[in-house]
């Protein structure tokens, strides 16, 4: 098995873990951001596939308008932001291992492609 077959089902693998969580978290918050992982992973999965392009614009346009359309909810709903604000340090070590994923996922994709293959 080949690097790019075992970075296609780290990819996959993480992106229907996050479809999953989508739709069974409970806070609306946690279902945006995990919306956004699956959607950096399925970019990833575009990359591999040498169509960067379309990597680019799911990034660009789908996180863009899903952060836009949660920032919208957010103001909708009057949600009370001090006491969301009061575990933020709690949840900073599993928001540092997620980005960390996306970079070295990203990275493991870029690397490969720079060497030719």
């Amino acid at each position: 098995m080949d690097f790019t077959t075992v970075l296609f089902y780290v990819f996959a693998a993480v992106m229907v873990l996050a479809g999953l969580r989508v739709i069974t978290a409970k806070n609306p918050v946690h279902a945006a951001l995990f919306l956004v992982l699956a959607f950096f992973n399925a970019a990833g999965i575009w990359m591999l596939l040498k169509a960067e392009f379309l990597a680019i614009v799911l990034v660009l346009v789908y996180v863009g308008a899903v952060m836009v359309l949660f920032l919208f909810v957010v103001m909708m709903l009057d949600i009370n932001i001090d006491r969301m604000r009061e575990g933020f340090w709690g949840y900073l070590p599993v928001a540092s291992g997620v980005g960390a994923l996306i970079v070295l996922e990203m990275a493991a994709v870029l690397w490969r492609g720079f060497l030719g293959q």
